[in-house]
C-alpha cells in the first residue's frame, strides 16, 4: 500500500492540513495563516523562550512515536515558561524534514504537540515548514506573567530552602533502558518519551514567594550549579531528601548503578528547582531537598550533603 509523503502533497497542502487541525483560536487575534501571528498580552509583558530538537540527538524515530516527539517538543519549551513563574499561552513551530517523510508522521507529531500544549493551556499560533536532510523541530513558546514579577535564577539567598517539584532520574532511566534495546519499565520509557511538567507549579511558586526558579532539563547538579552561580551563592543538596521513584531505584540497581547517578545527573524530566525563603510554606508539589549557603569561593557552587561532588554531572552541548 502506497504511503503518502510530504513530498507527494507539497508545502501548500501540508500547511492547509495543519491549519485545519489547529482550527480557530479563541483569544488569539491573528493565528496561523498570515505572515505572523498576533497574541493578546494583557500583562503588557511577554515571556519568550525557544528550543530545538534534532533527530538523532534529541529523539530517534525507532524509539519514539511521532506523537511522543510532538509532546516532548511542546513540553520542554512550555516548562521554561513555567520556570519564569508564568502561564504558557502559545507556541510557534518551525519544522524541517525530508520530502519522503510520511504525512502520517506529521499528523502524529501535530497531535502530540497540540495535546501537550492544551494540557498547559497554550495554543499553536503559527510556524514554518522547510526541506532538510533530517527532521529538526524548533519551538518558540510564549507566556503571560499575569502581573507577577518574573522569577529569575539569580534570586537565591543564603538561608533559603531549595525545593523540587517533579520527578528526578526517570527520563535518564528511560534513556538507559532504550539504549539497551528494552522497552520496560514502561514508566521510565514514557518519562523519556513524554515528560509531563507540572505547568501551574511555576505560578504556585511565584505566589508562595519563591526567590529563584528554573527548569531542571540538564540534570539537578548542573542546573543547581547554574542557579548558584547566577545568584552568587552555594547550594547544598541533601541526598536523603531527594524524591526517589521506585522504578528508578530498582532499574538502576539492576544495571549496577547508584540511583543517584540518574537522580542527580539525569535530565529531561523538567522538574522545577526553586529557592524559597526559610519561613515560606512550600506550595503544593514542592519538596525541600536542600539549602542555600554563602558562596564558598569561585570554584565550589553546589554540594551534596555538605561535600563537593567528584564531578558536576549533567548534559552539556559541545562537551566531549
Amino acid at each position: 500500500m502506497a504511503r503518502t509523503t510530504v513530498g507527494d502533497l507539497g508545502e501548500i497542502a501540508v500547511v492547509e492540513r495543519i491549519l485545519k487541525a489547529v482550527g480557530p483560536l479563541p483569544g488569539v487575534p491573528v493565528g496561523p495563516g498570515d505572515d505572523a501571528a498576533v497574541l493578546a498580552c494583557a500583562d503588557g509583558r511577554m515571556v519568550v523562550t525557544t528550543d530545538m530538537l534534532v533527530e538523532g540527538r534529541h529523539f530517534r524515530r525507532d524509539w519514539s512515536e511521532p506523537a511522543d516527539i510532538g509532546h516532548k517538543a511542546a513540553a520542554e519549551n512550555l516548562a521554561d515558561i513555567a520556570a519564569m513563574g508564568a502561564k504558557p499561552t502559545a507556541l510557534v513551530v518551525a519544522l524541517a524534514m525530508p520530502p519522503d517523510t510520511e504525512i502520517a508522521w506529521v499528523d502524529g507529531f501535530l497531535t502530540g504537540l497540540l495535546e501537550e500544549a492544551g494540557r498547559a493551556g497554550a495554543v499553536l499560533a503559527g510556524g514554518d515548514l522547510v526541506r532538510a536532510d533530517a527532521i529538526t523541530v524548533g519551538v518558540t513558546a510564549f507566556g503571560d506573567l499575569g502581573g507577577r514579577a518574573p522569577i529569575l535564577r539569580s534570586g537565591a539567598r543564603p538561608g533559603d530552602v531549595i525545593a523540587i517539584c517533579g520527578a528526578l532520574g526517570s527520563a535518564a532511566g528511560g534513556l538507559a533502558v532504550l539504549s539497551r534495546g528494552f522497552r520496560s519499565p514502561r514508566a521510565l520509557v514514557d518519562a523519556h518519551r513524554r515528560p509531563r511538567p507540572d505547568y501551574p507549579a511555576g505560578v504556585r511558586a511565584s505566589d508562595a514567594g519563591a526567590h529563584a526558579l528554573m527548569d531542571v532539563s540538564d540534570g539537578l547538579l548542573l542546573d543547581a550549579d547554574r542557579m548558584a552561580r547566577a545568584s552568587g551563592v552555594a547550594i547544598d543538596i541533601h541526598a536523603e531528601a531527594l524524591p526517589r521513584d521506585e522504578a528508578v531505584v530498582s532499574t538502576a540497581s539492576a544495571y549496577n548503578l547508584d540511583p543517584l547517578t540518574w537522580i542527580l545527573g539525569g535530565g529531561d524530566d523538567h522538574a522545577l528547582l526553586a529557592a524559597f525563603p526559610a519561613d515560606a510554606r512550600l506550595p503544593e508539589g514542592f519538596v525541600q531537598v536542600g539549602t542555600v549557603v554563602a558562596a564558598l569561593g569561585e570554584g565550589t557552587r553546589v554540594l551534596v550533603d555538605g561535600r563537593e561532588p567528584e564531578q558536576i554531572s549533567g548534559f552539556e552541548h559541545f562537551r566531549a
